[in-house]
């Protein structure tokens, strides 16, 4: 902390979180508490510690992203990366049913396979660098919170471990839970609660499996069983409900259950909200029963993602369309640069070209894909781009073909050419369902997913995109207005938590604090580490433009750097 000594900010254009206009705005804090927002030339900083001149930028709250998967990373990594390259200050992890207590030993293994299926995160990192320090869900948040930190964190007990903790394997197949088995996960859940966890989370979509291809338990649990997990949250008073559902069926079986569970426990059930490409419009239907369900006073809030949910695919990565093809196969075994050579001999070139697998996975990932692939030249990725920039349509424009088009720039910049290919939330061609979504007051921002999907994805950096797209730079529609995209990532992400100490800035509030170079604010090109234990892979994407990012009024980033300092410390329950 810092110790008695004030710190002011001056002369920048204050953005509070609340929703209110922006304005011209001194802030100063103290010890990690904000004390004054101001006028500007209303706080004296004769005496002040240390003086900041914020002439041109912006000034925030920090981030809170809701929605990452730092589960095992953070028993680690001090730096919590992506996140806090990107201006979070807290992030909630826990989400999705998959996490790692409670746990006993024999279940390690299985609980890694579980979490690198589900969220493509590499069973070798989990194995290397998890530690297991703990075997109760109390004893896990000791764990991570004798480690330092950049940010802040708190977690929620994820359904798969408790299950299995429970049932054994039973639990782990699916079957169905006894009294008994409710009435202990209840116990438990009740035990993660008091003991600060921020929630409880599960999955109910056929699509989260293990690495053997199990469903993760819980996906099929019946309605009883919710209820007595979530009877724990009526009992300590404290906790949402989280889950990944399948899409089309939340307007339809998930919605009574969910209705019943807010009812009867007080909690706040927080649904992820997608839609696939396929003109059922179920979003259109979960926003009206939001509507609908929040006039009847039951809590029932939608997270939703700021971009399409889509994968970038490389050659190092987790999926590509070079993977369907028989001429890939026979190389794919290959050290990278050796493989890229490979690719690159111009007889091989052409196979990918003259030779159309006849089979499902082919017609899948690629013939029907290409009018959802679009090359990737820049670190500010276009995730609104023109369906008339699509390969698909692009070799259609010009007879080139696309496997052509698909080959050529994969294997541009040294094999490490990349395609970006939404496939939800992209059903319209553009963004307007996520304008929609974003402007519905029981919708909350989240799904950025930072920490997973290391092979495919880098959403963690969705709070940067926030800004540059929706408030800067989009040309496809209507933009969304700084106020109302800041408030969607601080007080309201906050408060869905019950976090009611940050995401504000005003007196009294925690300094979690972002200085923003808002005209400057981009991304650079993404690229894939091996910066995780035991080497292990996952793309990354760094920021430009946070100039200073404070956690509890400690500077943790100094012009998009680390500044070495760990104020960040396990959320325990919610805040005042």
């Amino acid at each position: 902390m810092n110790s008695g000594k004030t710190t002011v900010i001056t002369g920048g254009t204050v953005v509070d979180g609340s929703g209110q206009p922006a304005q011209l705005a001194d802030v100063a804090f103290v010890d990690g508490v904000i004390t004054e927002v101001a006028a500007p030339g209303e706080i004296s900083t004769a005496h002040a510690h240390r003086h900041i001149k914020a002439d041109g930028l912006l000034v925030t709250p920090g981030w809170v992203d809701v929605h990452t998967h730092y589960d095992a990373q953070a028993t680690w990594d001090p730096w919590m990366t992506p996140s806090s390259w990107h201006g979070v200050t807290t992030a909630v992890m826990g989400n999705c049913g998959v996490g790692f207590a409670p746990a006993v030993p024999e279940r390690h293994q299985w609980l890694i396979e579980l979490m690198e299926g589900v969220e493509d995160i590499p069973g070798s990192a989990m194995v290397e660098g998890i530690t297991w320090e703990w075997e109760s869900f109390p004893e896990y948040l000791d764990a991570l919170e004798r480690k330092p930190h950049v940010i802040d964190f708190g977690t929620q007990i994820a359904h798969g471990a408790l299950r299995a903790f429970v049932m054994g394997d039973r639990g782990a197949n699916n079957e169905i839970a006894t009294p008994e088995d409710i009435a202990r996960m209840s116990k438990l859940t009740e035990e993660a609660l008091r003991a600060g966890a921020l929630g409880f989370s599960t999955s109910r979509t056929p699509l989260h499996r293990s690495k053997s291809g199990e469903l993760v338990p819980g996906t099929t649990a019946a309605p009883d069983e919710l209820y007595g997990i979530a009877d724990a949250m009526k009992r300590v008073g404290h906790g949402i409900f989280q889950f990944s559902p399948e899409h089309t069926r939340v307007p339809v079986e998930e919605w009574p259950w969910m209705q019943e569970l807010a009812r009867r426990s007080g909690a706040t059930v927080s649904v992820n909200v997608n839609q696939l490409d396929d003109g059922s419009e179920v979003w259109r239907k979960t926003l009206a029963l939001l509507t609908k369900s929040h006039e009847s006073g039951e809590k029932i809030v939608a997270q939703t993602a700021g971009r399409s949910i889509g994968i970038l695919m490389c050659l190092e990565g987790s999926v590509h369309p070079l993977l369907a093809h028989p001429a890939y196969h026979e190389v794919m075994h290959l050290p990278f640069a050796e493989r890229v050579a490979a690719l690159n001999d111009p007889v091989r070139r052409q196979r990918f070209i003259d030779e159309v697998p006849q089979d499902g996975f082919y017609e899948g990932l690629v013939t029907k894909a290409l009018k959802r692939m679009y090359p990737v030249t820049s670190g500010n990725i276009d995730y609104e781009p023109h369906p008339s920039q699509s390969i698909g349509e692009q070799s259609k424009a010009t007879g080139v073909p696309a496997m052509k088009m698909i080959v050529d720039h994969m294997l541009s910049n040294g094999g490490k050419g990349m395609i970006y290919s939404p496939f939800f939330n992209y059903m319209y061609g553009d963004l307007s369902m996520t304008y929609e979504m974003m402007q519905h007051p029981q919708t909350r921002n989240g799904l950025s997913d930072a920490g997973a999907h290391c092979g495919a994805i880098c959403d963690g950096g969705m709070p940067t995109f926030m800004l540059t797209h929706w408030v800067r730079d989009r040309n496809r529609g209507p933009k969304l207005s700084l106020e109302h995209i800041v408030y969607r990532q601080t007080r309201h992400t906050a408060e869905l938590h019950g976090l009611l100490d940050r995401g504000l800035l005003r007196p009294g509030m925690k300094a979690d604090i972002n200085v923003v170079d808002f005209d400057n604010l981009g991304f650079d090109m993404p690229q894939m580490a091996y910066d995780l234990p035991a080497n292990g892979r996952r793309l990354v994407q760094h920021a430009n433009g946070y100039v200073k990012t404070f956690v509890s009024g400690v500077q943790t980033v100094d012009n998009d750097a680390f500044t070495g300092e760990l104020p960040g410390a396990l959320i325990r329950g919610p805040r005042r």
